[in-house]
């Protein structure tokens, strides 16, 4: 089955879609990736902005939207993104991670966050692709994400599309703070790191997921990442995927470093 799997850095809230200035490239990237990919008869989005004790799987037929960010201007409260859900893909979703003794169930009532809805309101701002939304697990095991990847590398579903939403940067006291030398330097190195692990066809996969499982060992970790949730649907992409990426985006989004990594 064809699919197509993307690890995004989602951006500021709703920014990316109130013409903030610092989001320039984002929006120009997700637009091109769009343009550049076909178009996906279904989207399956691991948004870092859910988790749970198990693994989740929406599958209502019209979820509502979630605005799960605050301080932001009236109009980010009114955004609209009415795409349907696809219980069929959520029930497959549900059945591959049973299959693989993953802990998991199916919520017919939670909406869409803004880890969904506000990329793909960039990509495809149509509305009319049908979208899965699977949580996290609130353990943030790198390990047993990847394994949620892997249990659903086998999902039969033609031209489907798996979105990791994060952030390869996400130390919020960072975006907001002056920028030095020295933390610019901590930003590059860990992107740097991240970009070689995730890209590098000469690291063999057990390697690969050997850097991804330890990522707090990689240069300056931890500041880049206080918290890991940003970064762990990109172990879900890699589980789905189980090799390099074959294209990589460098970015500036709120003057920080950031990527993004496609495999097709």
């Amino acid at each position: 089955m064809n699919k197509k799997i993307f690890f995004l850095s989602h951006g500021g809230g709703p920014l990316p879609v109130l013409g903030e200035k610092s989001h320039k490239e984002l929006v120009e990237n997700l637009e091109r990736i769009a343009q550049e990919i076909r178009k996906p008869s279904a989207i399956l989005v691991i948004s870092a902005h859910w988790e749970e004790n198990e693994a989740t799987v929406t599958s209502a037929i019209n979820p509502d939207l979630i605005y799960d960010y605050y301080g932001f201007p009236q109009e980010s409260y009114s955004i609209k993104y009415p795409c349907p859900g696809n219980p069929e893909l959520a029930k497959q979703v549900w059945q591959k991670l049973k299959d693989a003794n993953i802990q998991s169930k199916l919520d017919g009532q939670r909406g869409f966050d803004h880890g969904l809805f506000i990329p793909l309101k960039i990509m495809y701002p149509e509305a009319d692709i049908p979208c899965v939304q699977l949580s996290l697990l609130n353990n943030l095991n790198p390990q047993q994400h990847i394994a949620i990847g892997k249990a659903l590398s086998s999902i039969e579903y033609e031209n489907l599309l798996i979105i990791g939403s994060g952030f390869s940067f996400h130390n919020m006291a960072a975006f907001f703070a002056k920028e030095t030398e020295e933390t610019k330097d901590k930003n590059n190195q860990f992107e740097g790191w991240l970009i070689d692990t995730c890209s590098n066809h000469n690291i063999n996969e057990t390697e690969r997921e050997n850097r991804l499982s330890n990522w707090s060992s990689a240069p300056h970790a931890r500041y880049c990442h206080p918290r890991e949730e940003h970064l762990l649907p990109l172990h879900v992409c890699y589980g789905f995927a189980q090799r390099a990426c074959d294209l990589y985006y460098e970015l500036q989004i709120l003057n920080k470093k950031a990527s993004m990594y496609l495999w097709k």
